[in-house]
């Protein structure tokens, strides 16, 4: 069972590719990873972000899918429109299943720039499975104002036009409001008082993308993959999260 990450690095190693990896192994799988921008960050802070050509990542993806037979696969930095469309044509030149974390970075260029982003990924979600975003990226993607589980609730139907997804509880009170062909669940879980929580979504989405390689159905794989991420946030150490191994 092989699957694949293409996000961002992150030096510390509490999120982005290197965190996708982690999470891979502790569940069994084997991950590769593709680099979509370098990072001078920490658990605390984002300092610079380099992001790498597009046409490279294009490249990357090839080479990889050229050994391996890789069928599931999660997104996340995904830096500008250009990689976005490049991941696209790549999902569906090679038939691949995609569960997309909507990480959205737009640190020049002003409103114009960001809004193209956020189009961009709308796209994205076309050609994935499922997505999981946190209740500020599920407001970018659907304009809907989330203040409670409610709202949410709307806003996940909203996503649904494009993939099934779940807008994670953190902020909702550890309500996650799952949305899988159109039927609206909510699966809470206890909020865990802690400063170890970089990369959170990272290990979520990459856990659910091990657990469907390892033939696990989607809702099954949510499951799953909500235990996990909270038993390595209870774990977690250093401002991030340690998978129980």
């Amino acid at each position: 069972m092989i699957v694949m990450s293409i996000a961002g690095v992150d030096p510390s190693a509490g999120a982005g590719v290197y965190a996708d990896l982690k999470t891979f192994q502790a569940l069994g799988v084997y991950g590769t990873g593709i680099v979509t921008a370098l990072t001078a960050q920490n658990p605390n802070k984002v300092y610079s972000i380099k992001p790498i050509e597009a046409d490279f990542i294009g490249e990357q993806i090839d080479a990889v899918l050229d050994s391996y037979d890789i069928t599931y696969i999660k997104t996340g930095m995904l830096y500008s429109k250009e990689v976005v469309d490049v991941v696209i044509g790549k999902i569906r030149e090679h038939d691949l299943k995609c569960v997309v974390d909507p990480v959205m970075v737009a640190t020049s260029g002003g409103a114009l720039y960001r809004n193209e982003l956020v189009e961009a990924f709308k796209k994205l979600l076309k050609v994935a499975i499922f997505t999981t975003p946190n209740v500020d990226e599920a407001i970018k993607l659907t304009d809907v104002e989330i203040n409670d589980v409610n709202t949410a609730k709307d806003a996940s139907l909203k996503l649904g036009k494009f993939c099934n997804n779940m807008i994670t509880g953190g902020h909702l009170q550890g309500n996650n409001v799952i949305n899988i062909d159109s039927k609206i669940t909510v699966s809470r879980q206890e909020l865990i008082e802690t400063g170890n929580l970089h990369g959170s979504g990272c290990n979520f989405s990459a856990a659910i993308v091990s657990y469907l390689a390892k033939g696990e159905t989607l809702e099954n794989a949510i499951g799953l993959a909500e235990k996990y991420t909270h038993s390595a946030i209870e774990n977690g150490n250093y401002g991030t999260l340690i998978p129980k191994i």
